[in-house]
């Protein structure tokens, strides 16, 4: 996905039309449209303010061929980042729990559907 096309969506997602995003970026609403239309590509530090914003990383912004963004929520990155930095007992332990929580999410979705 091209990132017109993450911009769209994601303020879409926000449900902020192109006048709000504008506001909290810095700039136009016409600016969005064009960035979302594919007419303008933002620039590095553009791009850094946009993923800050939408609170995703800026690797799931930018990256097109769909590879190197599979974790776009920033606070979720944050933990995986904490959780690599323990020990492995620990980092083991964590593991166990969330492979637990996943396990009973998923048991409790297949049975709600």
């Amino acid at each position: 996905m091209a990132i017109s096309d993450k911009i769209l969506g994601l303020r879409k997602k926000h449900k902020w039309s192109q006048q709000q995003l504008a506001k909290k970026l810095g700039t136009s609403g016409p600016i969005i449209g064009r960035y979302e239309r594919g007419e303008m590509t933002p620039s590095v530090e553009v791009a850094k303010k946009l993923a800050n914003i939408f609170n995703v990383t800026m690797d799931y912004l930018v990256d097109d061929t769909g590879e190197l963004a599979e974790i776009k929520d920033k606070a979720i990155l944050n933990r995986i980042i904490e959780i690599e930095r323990l020990e492995n007992q620990d980092k083991e332990t964590i593991i166990h729990v969330i492979d637990s929580l996943l396990r009973d999410a998923k048991t409790r979705n297949t049975y709600a559907s």
